[in-house]
């Protein structure tokens, strides 16, 4: 048996998240159609995490196990075919048959966009604000999510997970254009809704409803419903997620 990790990317709008849900299209029901119309067989795929409905992933991970070898570049060819417009896959790489797309994932990067114009290019991929929020107190804030372990407070409620530590490595906002700015944000794990909650509670900041010494006694007190409320899924990117070396194979 041969396990392969498959990379690929989304436009998140027309599905209800990764995850197969019962009454709804889901980008890992996609792939796994096309992967078992491949091969010719039922085909399992684990991805590194789960995107909720309407967020894209411009770099999705996940695994699948086959009893073929594969020639990765017809068969991304192969599979681009049959998958719909919305999802493409780029690149497959054989892998350990121990490694795991979401356990062995030592880093995963997110960036949400805000934008304060109307614009009929963007409205998809961005979030549109009413009103310019104060980008420099909202990286003071930002860089408080460095000290903390515990993000219960960005957490979606009665979710199946042991911890709600992570470990955050990067938090800043940048501005791209005059009315475009994006947050990324980089840790080893995040929990469920955890960007979108941390990116309202710090519009909060950013409009002055919130002081940085607010941001951090709403973390420190472990209570989702003091945080901000979570910004809409449609302007969330997963852009990257980094595995050891030593997990490939080719």
């Amino acid at each position: 048996m041969h396990r392969y990790f498959i990379y690929l990317s989304y436009d998140g709008t027309a599905y209800h998240g990764w995850q197969i849900q019962p009454n709804g299209d889901s980008v890992q029901e996609r792939l796994m159609q096309a992967l078992s119309t491949v091969l010719r067989g039922e085909i399992e795929v684990i991805g590194a995490g789960r995107t909720d409905a309407g967020v894209h992933a411009s770099l999705m991970v996940a695994h699948f196990d086959t009893t073929e070898l594969l020639d990765t570049t017809f068969f991304v060819d192969k599979l681009n075919r049959l998958l719909p417009r919305d999802i493409a896959v780029h690149n497959l790489r054989l892998v350990k048959s121990d490694a795991h797309a979401r356990f062995d994932a030592v880093s995963r990067t997110y960036k949400y966009y805000i934008t304060t114009i109307k614009s009929p290019f963007n409205r998809l991929y961005c979030c549109r604000l009413f009103q310019n929020p104060d980008f420099i107190k909202m990286n003071e804030a930002a860089c408080v999510l460095l000290d903390y372990s515990d993000f219960t407070s960005f957490s979606k409620l009665h979710t199946d997970v042991k911890t709600n530590n992570c470990k955050v490595t990067y938090a800043q906002w940048e501005q791209l254009e005059d009315a475009t700015w994006v947050f990324t944000i980089s840790a080893d794990r995040f929990l469920r809704n955890m960007v979108r909650a941390i990116v309202g509670t710090l519009l909060e900041v950013g409009r002055g409803k919130l002081t940085v010494e607010g941001f951090k006694q709403i973390i420190e007190q472990k209570d989702r419903c003091l945080a901000g409320t979570s910004v809409p899924g449609n302007a969330l990117f997963l852009t990257d997620i980094v595995y050891p070396e030593e997990l490939f194979l080719d």
